[in-house]
């Protein structure tokens, strides 16, 4: 019986050294660029060995892939939240509300996903992969939001509406929240108004 204790004390605790590794990699990696973050960094920063960083993660890749799964989770968590059952409209404003107002945080640096895509340019390899999961899930969101909206074509609303969440979340760099806001809210109503044409 003791011998079990321990073995959950451990485990308890590299569950724990994981998650902080995966803390300071989160912070690092979207402030500084995922290339411009070394492991050495990560690991000074969480205060642990090499040994014990790799014991995790094995490479640098395995940490960056993790990251964005991570990310993902979050974005998808909150991105479901805005969806307003049988209310497309809403649920596009409410989305826009939240892009407006990330957009424009202190220490806004974009799209973690689209980060990533431009510093990881093989399509093969397994960032990209991630990347390119996550995408396709907001744009099958995006999809379903137009095909509530009446979209004769949701597949292709749902690529515009992505281009415009996209250029938002660059605009908020230049502006305030009540802004990109208000113009991407009706820039996603005009898409939908012209969807169903």
């Amino acid at each position: 019986m003791p011998q079990k204790a321990s073995e959950s004390t451990r485990s308890r605790s590299g569950s724990t050294t994981r998650e902080r590794i995966l803390r300071a990699a989160n912070e690092m990696f979207y402030a500084h660029g995922i290339r411009g973050t070394s492991a050495d960094r990560i690991i000074a920063q969480v205060g642990i060995t090499k040994v014990t960083f790799y014991r995790h993660f094995p490479t640098k890749s395995d940490l960056v892939v993790a990251y964005l799964q991570q990310q993902a989770a979050g974005e998808r968590a909150w991105f479901s939240s805005m969806r307003q059952v049988e209310d497309p409209e809403g649920s596009l404003h409410a989305i826009a509300e939240g892009v407006g107002t990330a957009s424009c945080s202190p220490g806004f640096r974009g799209c973690a996903f689209i980060n990533a895509a431009a510093e990881f340019a093989d399509p093969q390899d397994p960032v990209r992969a991630v990347v390119d999961e996550h995408r396709q899930w907001m744009l099958d969101e995006f999809a379903s939001i137009a095909a509530e909206a009446g979209a004769s074509d949701a597949s292709l609303t749902a690529q515009q509406l992505m281009i415009l969440r996209d250029g938002a979340m660059v605009n908020g760099y230049l502006g305030e929240s009540a802004s990109v806001t208000a113009a991407l809210s009706a820039a996603f109503a005009s898409v939908i108004a012209a969807a169903n044409l």
